[in-house]
């Protein structure tokens, strides 16, 4: 190889390379989304689980922060869930996981999933409790959403470049993963 076809070979990497950054970062901001909805799903699923084994009501609650100054909020990022209606983990969230100390903390989101800076969420109501049945108690008018969006661009519905996700809790407890651009009648993602 000459130095000339060498440099035509760097050349054409480079733009090919230009070309793909940017579709690189939407996959990986359409994959942070996903990560932090599935984890949320599984988490409303766990508490929904512990309400039904324990007998008990059990909250799931988005919160500002996992440590000792965490607060109740619609718009998270981080979740924890707790044992008993009546008793909230707010300014209690870095405490350990006992089911014998206040407030009783049963599971934590995981930190590297919720923590990513472009992840939005917004929830029809910031605190869901599952009775021992495993249904909503106290249901928030009907279905409680959660909207995952990112900061980073705008929903596909919008005409953006980032497939938001929406999570939908139903009063029997049921929660369900479903894309906000899905509008065929028999999909199962659709919302």
């Amino acid at each position: 190889m000459s130095l000339i076809e060498l440099m035509v070979g760097v050349a054409l990497l480079a733009i090919l390379l230009a070309l793909a950054i940017p579709a690189f970062g939407d996959w990986m901001r359409n994959a942070r989304l996903r990560t932090t909805a599935e984890s949320l799903r599984a988490g409303l699923q766990q508490a929904r689980a512990e309400a039904i084994r324990r007998n008990a009501k059990v909250r799931f609650q988005l919160v500002t922060t996992l440590d000792n100054s965490c607060a109740l909020s619609t718009s998270g990022p981080f979740w924890v869930s707790n044992a008993g209606a009546s008793v909230s983990p707010a300014s209690g969230c870095g405490g350990a996981i006992s089911t014998t100390a206040s407030p009783f903390l049963i599971q934590k989101s995981p930190v590297v999933s919720s923590a990513t800076g472009d992840i939005t969420l917004s929830a029809s109501a910031g605190v869901m409790v599952f009775d021992p049945l495993g249904r909503m108690a106290a249901t928030p008018a009907g279905v409680a959403t959660i909207d995952l969006g990112s900061s980073g661009g705008s929903c596909l519905a919008q005409g953006g470049n980032v497939r938001c996700l929406r999570i939908a809790v139903t009063p029997s407890g049921d929660a369900r993963l479903c894309d906000l651009t899905r509008t065929t009648t028999n999909d199962p993602m659709k919302c």
